[in-house]
């Protein structure tokens, strides 16, 4: 089968920083599904994995974990899907990834593909969507009141791929108000469009701006909950001063340190997430991802969420995979951007 992957761990602007190549088709066994992929995603975690763990074997690493494919087998025990069944998932990261024909993957982590929008879409969503709902509903428990705060979230890096979806989610699933950071133009009106209530730029002051909302009654109001995607060892002492007392705050990027010691007086609390991190440890509950993305599937037949691809790069190979993997690199992402077939 053909597959893309990398030899030599290190920066993307090598010529053989992936490359295309053959090799076996894989044989599904146990809870695994044999996945023949239709299109499939970038996300950060793509070359953060290349620059930081070299191949280990003879064969390239492969990379890739969002993917919308067909089952073609199933082990042996398997029972929430057959062959011929349309599914998407996210993966796992200990695992070969999805840049390639077929794919194996645990039953638990996939739901059934929503079947209103194309294989390219659907593939923008599942690792955004499950990084999103996990951190906003299972870490910073958004229908859990903070008392005496606004009924607000404030996401830092709205427009980019989990920043996008968790606009959508608040927007669908709660009545909370949502304020999201975006500081060009067309960031700007991307996040708007996907139902940002108010959008601040995160290249200016950020508590003047949430003060001059006036989200209390009356007078201004402190958000008790923040969630911020990217950069966020450089808005800490920021959020500590706009946060309400006994907030919650949520990240996801991987600072090389994190000093969240201005956030005691306000007894804030902290919480990392990691969507990888069920099926990697394997845990009693790994199977809410594959609940999720049906939830998600739903939602997007209902009309209450949408894609959030922004740009095709036309079929899975080394060449339109590295061009992803740059533009990623750069920091400069709106939404998704996704490959589709081989």
């Amino acid at each position: 089968m053909k597959a893309i992957g990398y030899r030599v761990q290190g920066e993307i602007d090598r010529e053989d920083s992936l490359v295309d190549f053959e090799t076996d088709k894989p044989q599904a066994t146990g809870h695994d599904l044999l996945v023949a992929v239709r299109a499939v995603a970038v996300n950060p975690v793509d070359y953060k994995v290349r620059n930081r763990r070299a191949p280990e074997g003879d064969q390239p690493n492969v990379l890739g974990y969002d993917a919308v494919g067909e089952v073609v087998e199933t082990g042996d025990q398997v029972t929430l899907f057959k062959p011929g069944d349309r599914v998407w998932y996210a993966g796992v990261i200990n695992r070969p990834g999805t840049n390639a024909e077929y794919h194996l993957v645990d039953e638990r982590i996939v739901g059934r593909a929503p079947q209103s929008i194309p294989d390219a879409e659907a593939a923008a969503l599942p690792l955004t969507t499950l990084t999103a709902y996990e951190m906003l509903f299972d870490r910073l428990r958004v229908k859990d009141p903070v008392p005496g705060a606004a009924a607000a979230v404030l996401i830092i890096g709205g427009a980019g791929g989990v920043g996008s979806i968790a606009i959508q989610l608040l927007r669908a699933l709660t009545g909370l108000t949502v304020i999201a950071t975006a500081s060009r133009p067309e960031t700007q009106a991307w996040v708007k469009d996907l139902g940002a209530h108010h959008v601040i730029n995160h290249h200016e002051p950020l508590p003047a701006q949430i003060e001059a909302l006036g989200l209390g009654a009356p007078g201004p109001g402190a958000p008790g909950l923040v969630f911020s995607t990217t950069h966020s060892h450089l808005y800490l002492e920021q959020i500590s001063e706009l946060i309400a007392p006994q907030g919650r705050f949520g990240l996801i990027d991987d600072p090389e340190s994190l000093n969240i010691m201005s956030f005691k007086a306000k007894a804030v609390s902290t919480h990392w997430e990691l969507m990888f991190t069920l099926p990697l440890f394997q845990t009693a509950d790994m199977a809410r991802q594959g609940e999720i993305l049906n939830e998600a599937a739903s939602l997007l037949e209902a009309g209450k969420i949408k894609s959030t691809a922004t740009e095709t790069l036309g079929r899975i190979t080394a060449a339109n995979l590295r061009q992803a993997h740059m533009a990623l690199a750069r920091g400069q992402a709106r939404g998704k951007m996704v490959l589709e077939g081989f």
